[in-house]
């Protein structure tokens, strides 16, 4: 069981879905609007093994190498996507290390097609 920091870029409802794990929100923390580098600081101090996020430059912005919490960028935020993807964020959070850096290709959701008239 991992202590996750999930990011406020991310829905919500992901909470309850990443099961097995002992997951709060940045809401939670109330760490709203902090930025990127303090938060990761706060999390680690906090006692967070990993952030998920869908902000894709906080690794850039933030070098990973000796931080003792690991990243998981996801490549969507949005809802029905990152609930599709599920299986993939827990299979990345299986393989995480201190200081690691994951990114989660999600799919998206395929468009159904109206039948012509």
């Amino acid at each position: 069981m991992l202590r996750l920091l999930l990011d406020e870029n991310l829905p919500v409802a992901l909470k309850p879905l990443l099961l097995g794990h002992d997951v709060k929100t940045v809401r939670d923390m109330g760490w709203i609007g902090i930025v990127n580098g303090t938060l990761l600081r706060l999390a680690e101090d906090a006692g967070f093994q990993a952030m998920v996020t869908a902000d894709k430059n906080m690794a850039y912005q933030n070098a990973m190498a000796g931080r003792r919490i690991a990243l998981v960028v996801l490549s969507s935020s949005q809802w029905q996507t990152v609930r599709d993807g599920c299986p993939r964020i827990l299979a990345a959070l299986e393989a995480l290390s201190a200081g690691s850096y994951t990114e989660v290709a999600l799919d998206r959701p395929k468009l159904r097609r109206r039948p012509a008239p």
